[in-house]
This record gives structure tokens, C-alpha cells and sequence, in this order.
């Protein structure tokens, strides 16, 4: 009999069904749906996909909007919805083919979610209990062989029995809440979707706060006391040691002080180097932080593009919280297939050279999936501008953890006038290290400032009290946003991003810097009326 392999996505029963294939494999129509047939070392293997989640928790007996309820269980999605009507084929497939199979392996991605989807698929359309398990973090030939063969007896349970619990809870509190919101909508004789959730009404109230502050904010004045000036013909800026001065008098004696004065003694000079680490290997959240502040691509979009990267088997598996790299990857070989590349040759010519490849690995860890890293194969030539980018991106970060240090120096220079002290400070690369590896997305300021001599004078050219008042706190944009989501440990590095787009689809929130609209505050306010935490 043969065995079955289960995957998450029509396009992962490709990659896996020719990883597999001893020659090419069978594609066959069963019904409305497809599979693959193929020999593998002896064993006649049938590979079908689920097409993201086939099953869906509802409310027992005919569908209603009343609310709470708390009687639930899972429906294949084709009855929950006519959009859904696709999915029938899939299920109908996976349960057809199981019949015959000897054993079920399930190789949806290895992840909370894949583990239901899989878990889901295995119970209701096979109707078995367990499955063995293949376990992998990119696509490519190598990683699904040695999966396959490595394969668990059993599928992630812990992961399954967490995921079952979550969407439970996303129902129980989720669901029903945003039916009592539809509900004071329509009792108001209107109509709008509204909607809240475990992480999503938290992660409005964190928004919200923040408008209310700022909405709250009132300024207050201060001065800030500059000297401009020059030091062998090179031009100074340097601010009062006082800082930001928030007495008038304060203000006023300094001045009356320093006014008229020509002239600036080189106090001080003290001059330090430091090392600066090379980066840590890119989570999930880091590459979206990284891509929205460079190329101001959403964390959603960044996800979607991470996805399709590694369904191509360009890079590895993106969901995932790991800021550390095994070196069961092969650094080396990775390296050696990036410098088939013109345009990565040089720099992964360097890394292959080196005696011994050890990445600048972080603090955070994930059991299932180790950080964002490229396999090294070279995606072809439909990748689309932003798809470049973040491939770009992906391949410089993995390079330059290997990198060593850089080395900045800093050069803070005090200057005396008549008593009253004013600092300036300059800092530079001098050795650039890791940052040649991840040119051109190193953003550093360099500012250098002229080599001052302890006695040596500064010509004044004007001194002026700068006036300012104190700023609100900023508005967080997308990228601010997850990472403090991340901090909370609100919701998972998966479904952040599409939390975010969820407010900005129901009309809470606005604009590039986030702002909460009059609906968003309101709802938090009622929420936090009815359904405190």
C-alpha cells in the first residue's frame, strides 16, 4: 500500500512530490482535485494538498448572530461559506486516497497553524488518529529527502493541542464579542462590521492610548543655547552642557554671559573606540522592522513576499521567532552556492575563506525553525522589484552575521566661554567590518569633526538660544507597531501583520503614522465599559 504525504499548499505538494521523486512524478485528477504519484527508494508515495485551512470552527445547528455561544465544533469550510466551495475537491481528494494508504505523513509547515491544518485534514478527511510527522525549513531537495527519512512517528501534539486551544479561544472571546459590537450597532439603527479579538482589541487600546495622549499633550517651552562657529576654518556646532532650559532667567544669565564673546577654548578633547557587533540573524519581526524602515514595505506585505521566497526554496522557512543560526545548514555550502551569484561573489568569497564560519547568533530562540537564512539557490527572473529587496536584504543580513566587528569612534569635544561649557561630538567609522557584508542597508550617521587641540581656540561666530517646546510622544507607524506587539507578547510572529491590516480595515486606525479614528476610541471605550481585561 502506499503512503500518503499531506501538505499545507498546492504549491509545497509540488516541491515535495519532485524533492521525492526517484523520476519525475505522476501528476493525476481524482474527482475535481489533483495528487502526485511517484517511487521513492521503494515506496510508492501519493502526495495531496490541503489548500490552507479546510476545516473551521461554527456554532452548532443552523447559524445564527445571537451571542454568547459557546456550543462549537469544526465544519469543513466549503459549508461554512460559498466562497469556500473550492475547498470540497481538496477534502474530498485527501479522503479518497486515504483509504488505500498504508500511512498518513503530514508536511504542513512546521509551525502552530500547519500543525492544525494538518491535524485537522488527518481526523476528519482521513479519519485517523495520529500521523508521522516530516519536519523541515526550507524546500529544497536535500531538507524534504532528509525530512522524509527522518520522519517522527507522531505528529507535533503539543503544537496541535495548542493551536486547537487558540482557536477556541479566538471563538469563545473573539467571535462572540464582535457580535455584541454588530449588535450595539444595529440597536442604534445602523450598520457597520466591527470586530475585536484576543490580541486585536488590546492591540487598538495600545493605538488609542497612545492618540489619547497625544491628544492630551500640552506643550511646554524651553531653550536650547547653540554656538556656531569655526576651528581652522572648519566649521563647529556645539549646544550648552545645560541642555533643554526650561527657566527663562536660566536662559536669559547664560546669554547675557557669552553675548558678544568672540572667542572658545578647546576645553576638553577625549576621544574612545568601541566595537559594534555584527547583526543578529533576521525572526520574522526583525525582517519586517528591517523592511518597512528601508524600503517602507508593510510587515504584511513582507510576510507575503518572505512566503513566497521560501515556497520557491530561495530562503527558509520565515515564521519564526530565532535569532540563531544552526550550523546543521551547511554555512559553507550556502555560502559557496550565494557566490555563484555575480552580484554576492566577492563578499561570500571572504566568508568561504574564513578558518571558522560563526554567526553573531541572539538571545531569541524558536524550537521548530532556526532564523531567516537563504539556501542559496538563485530565484529566477520573475521576482519583482520589492521581491529583489527583501531577497537582498535576506542574503546581506545572513553574510554580514558572520562578519567581524566594526569599529566606531566617538570624539567629544567641550568648549569653555567665559565659564560657560558647551560640548560637541563627532563619531565615525574606522573600521567598517560587518558593514561592507550589509551595504547598503547600514544606516549610521558619520559625523566627523575637525582634529581640536586642548587650548586651541574656536572663532564664534554667533551664539543663539534656539526657542523649542517639548514634542507629544510619536505615533507608532507598522513597523513600531510589531515590535511592540512582539515586547507584549500579543499575538504571534504570524498573525501580527494581518491583526494590523484587520484595524485598518474596519476603520479604526489611519494613516502612515497610525492614528486611532473616532471610531476606534470609542470602541475601546465601550469595550473597556463591558468586557474589561
Amino acid at each position: 500500500m502506499a503512503k500518503l504525504i499531506i501538505t499545507e499548499k498546492p504549491s509545497s505538494s509540488v516541491k515535495i512530490a519532485n524533492a521525492l521523486a526517484d523520476s519525475k512524478p505522476t501528476r493525476k485528477r481524482l474527482g475535481g482535485g489533483f495528487y502526485y504519484q511517484l517511487q521513492h527508494g521503494g515506496d510508492e508515495i501519493l502526495v495531496a494538498s490541503c489548500v490552507g485551512h479546510l476545516y473551521g470552527l461554527s456554532e452548532k445547528g443552523k447559524k445564527t448572530y445571537n451571542y454568547p455561544v459557546y456550543d462549537i465544533e469544526w465544519k469543513p469550510s466549503y459549508l461554512m461559506s460559498k466562497d469556500l466551495n473550492y475547498t470540497k475537491d481538496y477534502v474530498q481528494t485527501i479522503s479518497q486516497l486515504a483509504e488505500q494508504a498504508e500511512e498518513i505523513i503530514v508536511a504542513c509547515d512546521f509551525d502552530v497553524e500547519g500543525e492544525v491544518i494538518g491535524l485537522n485534514a488527518l481526523r476528519f478527511a482521513c479519519g485517523r488518529k495520529d500521523a508521522s510527522r516530516m519536519k523541515f525549513s526550507t524546500l529544497t531537495k536535500k531538507d524534504l529527502v532528509e525530512a522524509y527519512a527522518n520522519r517522527s512517528e507522531n505528529i507535533a501534539w503539543g503544537q496541535a493541542i495548542a493551536g486547537v486551544t487558540r482557536h477556541r479561544l479566538d471563538w469563545y472571546y473573539g467571535i462572540n464579542l464582535s457580535r455584541a459590537l454588530m449588535a450595539a450597532v444595529k440597536a442604534a439603527g445602523s450598520f457597520k462590521v466591527l470586530s475585536t479579538g484576543r490580541v486585536q482589541g488590546p492591540a487598538l487600546k495600545i493605538l488609542t492610548d497612545r492618540e489619547l495622549e497625544i491628544q492630551a499633550f500640552v506643550p511646554v517651552p524651553f531653550w536650547e543655547i547653540q554656538l556656531d562657529g569655526n576651528y581652522s576654518k572648519e566649521a563647529v556646532q556645539a549646544m550648552h552642557v545645560a541642555g533643554k532650559i526650561f527657566d527663562k532667567n536660566q536662559k536669559d544669565k547664560i546669554m547675557s554671559i557669552v553675548a558678544n564673546q568672540t572667542l572658545a577654548t578647546v576645553a576638553s578633547v577625549e576621544s574612545n573606540q568601541r566595537k559594534q557587533a555584527a547583526p543578529n540573524p533576521f525572526n520574522l519581526t526583525n525582517l519586517q522592522t528591517e523592511s518597512y524602515k528601508l524600503f517602507k514595505i508593510t510587515p504584511k506585505r513582507t510576510l507575503e513576499i518572505a512566503q513566497k521566497l521560501y515556497v520557491n526554496g530561495w530562503t527558509s522557512y520565515p515564521r519564526t521567532s530565532s535569532q540563531q543560526l544552526d550550523p546543521k545548514i551547511g554555512f559553507k555550502n550556502i555560502l559557496t552556492q550565494l557566490s555563484k551569484q555575480a552580484k554576492y561573489k566577492e563578499l561570500a568569497g571572504e566568508l568561504i575563506a574564513y578558518k571558522e564560519l560563526k554567526p553573531n547568533n541572539g538571545k531569541k530562540t524558536d524550537p521548530a525553525h532556526p532564523a531567516i537564512y537563504p539556501t542559496g539557490t538563485f530565484p529566477d527572473k520573475e521576482l519583482h522589484d520589492r521581491e529583489r529587496k527583501v531577497y537582498d536584504l535576506i542574503v546581506k543580513r545572513f553574510m554580514a552575521t558572520f562578519a567581524p566587528a566594526a569599529t566606531r569612534e566617538t570624539q567629544t569635544v567641550e568648549l569653555d566661554v567665559k565659564g560657560e561649557a558647551f560640548a560637541t561630538k563627532g563619531t565615525r567609522t574606522v573600521e567598517a567590518g560587518w558593514h561592507r557584508f550589509y551595504a547598503p542597508y547600514v544606516r549610521l550617521e558619520e559625523v566627523k569633526l575637525p582634529k581640536m587641540e586642548k587650548g586651541k581656540n574656536v572663532e564664534i561666530e554667533k551664539i543663539v538660544a534656539l526657542d523649542k517646546e517639548t514634542q507629544p510622544p510619536k505615533r507608532y507607524n507598522q513597523s513600531s507597531i510589531i515590535k511592540e506587539l512582539e515586547k507584549r507578547n500579543l499575538g504571534t510572529k504570524a498573525t501580527r501583520a494581518d491583526i494590523l491590516d484587520r484595524l485598518f480595515l474596519r476603520g479604526y486606525i489611519e494613516g502612515v503614522q497610525i492614528t486611532a479614528t473616532e471610531l476606534g476610541i470609542e470602541t475601546v471605550k465601550l469595550l473597556e465599559k463591558h468586557a474589561p481585561v
